[in-house]
């Protein structure tokens, strides 16, 4: 992460075939969310629709000339962080994506995941969350819709880890759009 100054820790993409937990869960999850996917799409007057099945939608990827699997490995020690950022590989990108901490949070102190939504003609809304072990916390990739007084509007997210004070912390990351 420092190299690129993506923050201090360490980062690790899974190689095809992937793990089969990881595949079952990002094959499993991503059909709801696609729904939801759908509902945003429509919600911010976009054209784009998400196919119902993951195989679908990586066809899709795979056309646009991403073939890289995206689920990732994350650890942090102490002082380690994740800088603000969003998980865009490509020109095709799926709106959602999920984490999920792998370690007690008894385990460590600090390392909350950070959410930064941009609004629209309006300062920017922090989020702080710190996720049980094994729980999954689903947020948007790029943006999001956000009703206001004329419709919906496009609220930019970006997701971060803070510094992890003591401690260590494991984090499964799945991106279901692949990468060039």
């Amino acid at each position: 992460m420092e190299r690129h100054r993506f923050g201090v820790g360490e980062y690790k993409y899974f190689a095809r075939p992937l793990p089969p937990l990881v595949e079952a869960l990002r094959a499993h999850a991503y059909p709801p969310l696609a729904a939801i996917a759908n509902r945003w799409m429509a919600a911010l007057g976009r054209d784009t629709r998400f196919p119902p099945a993951l195989d679908a939608f990586l066809a899709v990827c795979a056309a646009h000339g991403q073939t890289e699997p995206t689920p990732l490995l994350l650890r942090y020690g102490p002082g380690g962080y994740n800088c603000l950022h969003r998980d865009l590989y490509g020109e095709v990108a799926f709106p959602l994506q999920v984490a999920a901490v792998l370690t007690p949070p008894q385990a460590y102190s600090g390392g909350e995941l950070l959410f930064v939504e941009q609004r629209p003609r309006a300062q920017s809304v922090g989020h702080a969350v710190r996720p049980g072990r094994g729980e999954l916390v689903v947020f948007a990739t790029r943006d999001r819709p956000v009703r206001g007084a004329r419709g919906f509007s496009r609220g930019q997210m970006r997701h971060g880890v803070s510094r992890l004070h003591s401690g260590r912390r494991l984090t499964l990351g799945v991106i279901f759009h692949d990468a060039r």
